[in-house]
C-alpha cells in the first residue's frame, strides 16, 4: 500500500481519492529530482561493455526462427489504466525473470520518424549517448512496449491489468527495483541522490511507492530502457546467444530480453524454453482461452508460445521506421 503523504495523522492526503493519492505522490517523487541532478546524469557514461561472443554455441537467431516457424500469431493489446494504482497487489514471485508487457502496438509513429512522439527525441538521443546503443533501437522498443493513444502518442500513465507492468516501458515493479538496485544505471543515480537506498544498496521499504511512481516519468522510461537494453544484450552475447550485428537484430534481442526478462529469453532464444513455462508466459500475455486454443492449434505450448512472440516481435521491433533519429547501423558498443 502507498504511505500517507506527509508526517500527521489525519490530513488531506486522508480524504483524498486513491487516484489522486497516487497522483500527488508521483509528483512528489519527480519534483524532489533537481535539474543538478537530471544533468549530471544525463552526461554520465554508465555504459557497459558488450562481452565476449561465444561461437562454439549453435547460432539460434531470430530471422532463422522466423524462418523455420512462420508469423501467424497476432498480438493482442491490453488497455492500460489511465493512471497508477494507488495499491498494487504483491507481486508475482516470478517477475523479477518475466516481463508481462501490454504488448500494445498501438499507433503508427510517422514514416522514419517519432511523429506526435517528437517530444521524446533529446531523451533517446540521450539515452543511446550514455548506453552506446541506437537511438531507433530504443524508441522501436518504446513503441512495442507503451500503450498509445488514438493519434499513436505513447502513454506514460499506461498500465497493464494482468500484472504490475506500468509505463512506457512497461516494467514490472521488481524490474524496476532492479534496475534501482544494479550499479552504473540511470535509477541507481536517482535511487542514491534521493537516499532511497540502505546501506547494503537495495531500496528502502518505505522508498518503494515513490520509486516505482518513477515508471509513469516518460523521461525516466525511457532511460531505464536504455540500461535495460544494454545489459540484456551483453547479457545474451555473454550466454552464447548470437545476437547479430544489424541494427533489427539487436532490437529484435534487445526485445525479447525485454519482454522475457533474461532467464526466460536465454532459454526461449536457445529453443530451451519448457512447456509448463511457455504455457505460463502465454496466458499472461493473452489470456486463458486464447493461449490454450493457440496450444491445441499449434500442438504444443512451446511452439505456440514461440510462434505468438516470434510473430509479434516481427512486426512491432522494425527500427527503421525511426530512422530519423539516426544511429540505424549500431551503436558504438552494440
Amino acid at each position: 500500500m502507498i504511505g500517507r503523504i506527509g508526517g500527521g495523522s489525519t490530513g488531506p492526503a486522508e480524504r483524498i481519492n486513491p487516484q489522486e493519492k497516487a497522483a500527488l505522490i508521483y509528483a512528489q517523487a519527480r519534483s524532489e529530482l533537481s535539474n543538478r541532478l537530471w544533468k549530471a546524469a544525463l552526461g554520465s557514461d554508465a555504459s557497459a561493455g558488450a562481452g565476449p561472443s561465444r561461437s562454439g554455441s549453435p547460432e539460434i537467431g531470430l530471422d532463422a526462427m522466423l524462418a523455420l516457424l512462420g508469423a501467424d500469431g497476432m498480438p493482442v493489446a491490453v488497455p492500460p489504466a489511465p493512471v497508477p494504482s494507488a495499491s498494487a497487489a504483491p507481486p508475482d514471485p516470478d517477475e523479477r525473470s518475466s516481463h508481462h508487457g501490454s504488448g500494445s502496438q498501438g499507433g503508427d509513429a510517422s514514416a522514419g520518424g517519432l511523429g506526435v512522439n517528437a517530444s521524446y527525441a533529446a531523451t533517446l538521443s540521450a539515452a543511446a549517448e550514455r548506453t552506446g546503443l541506437p537511438p531507433a533501437l530504443l524508441a522501436t522498443i518504446v513503441q512495442a512496449e507503451a500503450a498509445t493513444g488514438p493519434d499513436g502518442r505513447w502513454l506514460a500513465y499506461s498500465r497493464n491489468p494482468r500484472s504490475s507492468a506500468a509505463g512506457l516501458g512497461q516494467f514490472l515493479s521488481g524490474t524496476w527495483i532492479s534496475e534501482a538496485e544494479r550499479p552504473g544505471t540511470w535509477l541507481r543515480q536517482i535511487a542514491g541522490a534521493q537516499g532511497w537506498l540502505n546501506g547494503h544498496g537495495r531500496v528502502a521499504s518505505g522508498a518503494r511507492s515513490a520509486l516505482l511512481q518513477l515508471r509513469y516519468d516518460g523521461d525516466t522510461a525511457i532511460q531505464a530502457v536504455a540500461d535495460y537494453a544494454r545489459s540484456n544484450l551483453d547479457q545474451l552475447r555473454n550466454a552464447g546467444v548470437a545476437i547479430g550485428t544489424s541494427i533489427e537484430s539487436l532490437a529484435q534481442n534487445a526485445y525479447v530480453g525485454h519482454h522475457l526478462g533474461m532467464s526466460d529469453a536465454i532459454r526461449f532464444l536457445k529453443g530451451e524454453l519448457s512447456p509448463d513455462r511457455a504455457r505460463k508466459l502465454l496466458k499472461a500475455q493473452i489470456g486463458a482461452a486464447a493461449a490454450e486454443q493457440r496450444i491445441a492449434e499449434a500442438g504444443g505450448a512451446a511452439r505456440a508460445h514461440r510462434i505468438w512472440l516470434l510473430g509479434y516481435v516481427a512486426r512491432a521491433i522494425q527500427p527503421q521506421r525511426f530512422a530519423a533519429l539516426g544511429g540505424t547501423k549500431g551503436g558504438r558498443n552494440a
